[in-house]
């Protein structure tokens, strides 16, 4: 909409105009553009299904084969990575196993968040739909994957439960000096507010990383530069727990401070640790509602200035 207003001259001067003043920058045009965007749930819910679809299309077990290829990667390296350090497979299998099925949620959202907008070019270009729909779209395809990779970690919980269904430490019986963690109950279902959590911060994350890629094309080198650099600092293939009074390696617990400054850390001890009967900080939950309050805050404003750009920079 647009609004303009002419001012008369003193003297009978002849009028002038003001200029139209845009609403296009506006929080008001960025909140209704992700309330059509929800509105629109058959569409991205299509589009994400079918993405699924297509990557599998002509295999015999389709989308499972994502399955597959998680169990298989959570069983080699859990098998290797447990004598390396020494570490009962019963309690470090889970571990393992959720910790890469929670990362490759993270990972996926924000590889394929930066290209969201990249890649849906020829509908951007072509369909009048709010840029919220494509966003939902790649946030949508990244839960279905999560959903069965989730398959994963029932078999392995089901497998070792009854090590896991009591009090436990990571190196095997709780003893002295040791971190033990509650085992597994009630508590575990708190990982579905994690998961949630998870789900709402990759919003903002695909919003945020999509419209500056599509702005500057070398944003998406950089990222996965940094997302490989955060995997190895992140505690997904070895436990945190070595680093604790009784750990096999405590005099490294000066690393300690960088683990917990790192945001990736807590999203994944929120949902990871309920799974796996583990106690999660409270502190991981202020961090994780701190980023996402902030995170979307500054998704909205990029939403404001840019959202009516981004099918120029497609």
């Amino acid at each position: 909409m647009h609004a303009t207003s002419t001012v008369h001259a003193a003297d009978g001067a002849a009028p002038t105009s003001v200029p139209p003043i845009s609403d296009s920058k506006t929080f008001s045009r960025a909140f209704a553009d992700i309330k059509t965007g929800f509105a629109a749930k058959e569409l991205w819910g299509h589009l994400g299904w079918q993405d699924i679809k297509q990557r599998y299309r002509r295999s015999v077990i389709g989308p499972f084969w994502i399955t597959i290829s998680q169990g298989v990667i959570a069983l080699g390296l859990g098998l290797l990575y447990s004598q390396l350090f020494n570490l009962p497979t019963a309690t470090f299998l889970p571990y393992i196993s959720t910790g890469f099925i929670v990362w490759g949620f993270i990972s996926g959202c924000l590889s394929e968040g930066m290209e969201t907008f990249i890649s849906n070019e020829g509908l951007i270009k072509q369909l009048p739909a709010p840029l919220s729909v494509y966003v939902l779209r790649t946030v949508w395809r990244q839960t279905l994957m999560l959903a069965h990779n989730l398959i994963v970690y029932v078999i392995v919980v089901a497998i070792f439960f009854t090590s896991l269904d009591h009090q436990y430490a990571m190196s095997g019986a709780c003893a002295d000096g040791l971190l033990c963690h509650p085992g597994l109950g009630w508590y575990s279902l708190s990982a579905i507010p994690g998961i949630l959590m998870l789900a709402l911060n990759a919003g903002w994350v695909t919003l945020l990383l999509g419209i500056i890629s599509t702005r500057y094309r070398d944003i998406p080198q950089v990222i996965n530069s940094i997302i490989q650099l955060l995997f190895y600092m992140t505690p997904i293939v070895w436990p945190i727990d070595q680093l604790m009074a009784g750990g096999a390696r405590v005099g490294v617990s000066w690393a300690l401070p960088f683990v917990y400054g790192n945001p990736l850390f807590h999203f994944i001890q929120i949902v990871r640790a309920p799974l796996i009967g583990q106690a999660v900080s409270i502190n991981s939950w202020y961090v994780v509602l701190g980023i996402t309050v902030i995170g979307w805050g500054l998704a909205l404003v990029a939403m404001r200035n840019y959202r009516s750009r981004v099918s120029y920079w497609v």
